[in-house]
């Protein structure tokens, strides 16, 4: 806010009673949190890990809910998780969540088995080895089988488990910090850094890491600052969708809240805007803008919880505009040869729905998708597939800027061009 701006609400309040900041910042947790629950109701697919963990961190609960998606992360998710070991799979993202969405829920993750090959192994047990694996796949390619997000996420549910973090896994991270390979084409993969970041911090807190000492310390140091560096005049680290988590590892790290308060202020501005519809993301703030990270779940205690979040109304649905926008998407695929087309779909879409829409009117554009946490991804654009595996996805943009949200979270709210491209990385 401007200084002039600052001086007139003083002159207007100043024979008035205090600024109610902290009624109003309260009142928007609240409502944070029944949003985050109410997502639950309509949950399609498997339960979200990250979901529960979000809800398990924070000051107010409905543990009847809570407990029923305990459950059916219980069965839904296990059951998924023990298929891809199974079929070899690496899952050391999901597997990783999932042991901290148990944790915080205060389950003995040693009662916790996956039977793989009619043999079983605790839970713990699987991702120690899921992360040998990645680790011996750093080793020889200098890069994880999933990422190093994920690689992070199994360092930290590891450590925050109590268990004993190779030195050796450890250091593959290290390294990585070091040289600079958390990017995504020229940018920087700012969530990737924030989870890197409570990882590490979690070894150096457990005191396990006894190699390289002084390398960890580095490593964190940098990752503090390529944090702080990356903050913007808005407040927003990175970008909306990555200042959750990197709020979350600066607190972990010691960063005091003061130094904090501009990233705060952004995530409050952007959730009165409803910007995090998503709940993977909001997953991701409530924690931070509750002064929490992570970390939290290795001194969660699940006794004398608070149990009066309620849902009492309904929220709005929004009907669809009778206004439509002209939208122009391009592919481009792997040999750069490119297609144009144009659709009209009512103001207020989503992507998906636009593309949905292109592919009913249009023999000649077709697309799949696949699911997430973050929701439905693009796998298959007119025959032509970006996979994990292949190390390639579809990058989106709009009007040559990148989206930051997901095709189910991306609304089309004027004309303009969509480029879908098929691109490595």
């Amino acid at each position: 806010m401007l200084f002039s701006v600052i001086i007139i609400c003083l002159l207007a309040f100043a024979s008035s009673k205090p600024c109610d900041t902290e009624v109003s910042n309260s009142d928007l947790l609240l409502s944070l949190n029944k949003d985050l629950l109410r997502s639950l109701e309509g949950q399609e697919g498997l339960p979200n890990p990250s979901v529960h963990l979000g809800l398990r961190l924070s000051n107010y609960h409905n543990l009847a809910k809570e407990s029923e998606h305990l459950n059916r992360l219980r069965t839904n998710l296990h059951n998924d998780i023990e298929n891809s070991l199974s079929n070899s799979q690496s899952v050391v993202g999901l597997l990783a969540l999932y042991t901290l969405a148990l944790k915080s829920s205060c389950y003995d993750l040693n009662t916790v088995t996956f039977t793989v090959n009619k043999r079983s192994s605790t839970l713990l047990t699987s991702l120690k080895k899921q992360m040998e694996q990645e680790k011996d796949y750093v080793a020889l390619n200098h890069r994880p089988l999933s990422n190093y997000y994920q690689y992070s996420l199994g360092v930290l549910a590891l450590c925050a488990s109590s268990v004993r973090v190779n030195n050796h896994v450890t250091n593959k991270l290290i390294k990585a910090v070091k040289q600079d390979y958390f990017k995504s084409g020229h940018s920087e993969c700012i969530d990737t850094y924030a989870m890197a970041g409570m990882a590490l911090q979690c070894v150096k807190d457990s005191g396990s890491h006894v190699q390289n000492v002084v390398q960890l310390h580095e490593a964190l140091d940098k990752i503090k600052q390529k944090l702080l560096a990356s903050s913007g005049a808005d407040g927003h680290i990175g970008n909306k969708f990555s200042t959750g988590l990197a709020v979350q590892a600066l607190l972990a790290m010691g960063t005091q809240i003061e130094e904090c308060a501009a990233s705060m202020e952004a995530m409050r501005t952007d959730a009165r805007s409803n910007t995090y519809h998503n709940p993977m993301a909001l997953s991701q703030i409530l924690p931070a803008l509750q002064q929490k990270s992570y970390l939290t779940v290795i001194s969660k205690e699940c006794h004398n919880e608070d149990d009066t979040l309620v849902l009492t109304i309904d929220p709005v649905v929004v009907l669809p505009s009778e206004t439509k926008v002209k939208v122009m998407v391009e592919v481009v695929m792997t040999s750069g040869a490119t297609a144009l087309y144009s659709v009209d779909v009512p103001k207020g879409s989503s992507l998906l729905e636009a593309l949905e829409l292109l592919m009913e009117i249009n023999i000649g554009f077709t697309f799949e998708v696949e699911s997430s946490l973050w929701g439905s991804f693009l796998s298959v654009v007119n025959g032509e597939q970006a996979r994990q595996s292949d190390r390639r996805y579809w990058h989106l943009s709009s009007d040559g800027t990148a989206l930051s949200e997901g095709i189910q979270d991306f609304k089309i709210e004027a004309a303009q061009k969509i480029t879908v491209k098929n691109i490595s990385y």
